[in-house]
């Protein structure tokens, strides 16, 4: 398995922020079989204000440009895509059209 983190934001309105939680209590079951099925073991989002922090443990199967081609033809992961872009937006060092941004491990500390 190999671990990804990744960080994004949102709009930093309570009631928006409420609206994407709420949202992440019953994701669309087509969005929970795109992800299952690129690769992707385990997936967990957290929040604080208005950040999210994701982390994806994934199998050897999968790739993140092997994902965004599935996805785009996708047309119920676009629409939840589209949905979910009213709530998000890009953290500071994102490049143009970049959502989740992948984050560097810095430190790592492991029982002997």
């Amino acid at each position: 398995m190999k671990r990804y983190c990744l960080a994004l934001d949102l709009i930093d309105d309570p009631e928006l922020i409420a609206a994407y939680r709420k949202y992440h209590e019953n994701v669309w079951p087509e969005i929970i079989a795109s992800i299952k099925t690129s690769g992707i073991a385990e997936m967990e989002i957290y929040n604080t204000g208005n950040r999210l922090f994701m982390i994806m443990d994934v199998d050897k199967t999968f790739s993140f440009e092997q994902k965004a081609a599935k996805d785009s033809s996708n047309k119920r992961v676009q629409e939840w895509e589209n949905l979910m872009w009213k709530y998000q937006k890009a953290i500071p060092v994102a490049k143009p059209g970049e959502k989740w941004v992948l984050m560097d491990k810095i430190f790592k500390l492991t029982s002997q």
